[in-house]
């Protein structure tokens, strides 16, 4: 097949590139932003500031990071990589997302990509974090553990569900495998998954691995949903 731009479908000189009309449309979130939620601000407010949703709901993880917002362009990826049978669009993803991750690198040392359900895995045939994180730990140096988180049950899909439900939907959805306790228990974890919504799903595995013990949980994903810059 020749080589097609993975968010529109339309020609490119090589494999995993964007189109120049798509790569200029994609929103890099870029400095400053929230040091802890990782929110963009529209002025520098100094690096100890910190987002109003930081500090009225603190998060479990330590830091949280996206390479992208979630405009039209990025949607359109992120829809190429989950529904629309093109795992391909994996390369191109993750190394937007290594942009991101590479500030976390030094305070990691396992990557944890979140989990599909067992029977949305069978109906999608790959998890896309897992496709993600493959390339960022291969990328960062870093041990990767595909496995070590599991969904105990199947949840409601989150789209539609306002930020209240979505963390009813997600409460005790995940942990940690019996057999990959020991590998997470006191180790830094890079968590990666494609886009933050509301944070509920990040939320929800986050607290599986502390409770397997790890010593901390950063996040990376590449895009990041329902923010503008914020001043």
């Amino acid at each position: 097949m020749p080589p097609l731009c993975p968010a529109c479908r339309t020609a490119v000189g090589a494999h995993d590139r964007l189109c120049p009309a798509c790569w200029s449309r994609l929103r890099f979130i870029e400095r400053p932003f929230c040091p802890v939620l990782g929110v963009p601000f529209s002025a520098d407010l100094g690096e100890a500031i910190v987002s109003a949703e930081a500090l009225a709901d603190p998060p479990p993880f330590r830091r949280a990071r996206s390479a992208v917002l979630f405009d039209e362009t990025a949607r359109l990826l992120v829809h190429q990589l989950k529904y629309r049978d093109q795992p391909g669009a994996a390369g191109i993803v993750a190394a937007l997302t290594l942009r991101a991750a590479r500030e976390l690198a030094d305070r990691a040392d396992l990557v944890v990509p979140v989990p599909l359900h067992r029977f949305r895995l069978w109906q999608r045939r790959f998890n896309q974090s897992a496709e993600i994180s493959a390339r960022l730990a291969a990328g960062l140096g870093l041990e990767h553990a595909p496995m070590a988180l599991m969904r105990t049950r199947r949840t409601r899909q989150q789209v539609g569900l306002n930020a209240r439900e979505r963390a009813a939907n997600m409460r005790g959805a995940f942990c940690v495998r019996e057999r990959f306790r020991p590998l997470v228990a006191g180790r830094q974890v890079l968590l990666v998954d494609d886009v933050y919504t509301s944070g509920a799903t990040i939320k929800a595995a986050t607290k599986a691995l502390l409770r397997a013990r790890a010593e901390s949980v950063d996040v990376v994903t590449f895009a990041r949903a329902g923010i503008d810059p914020l001043g």
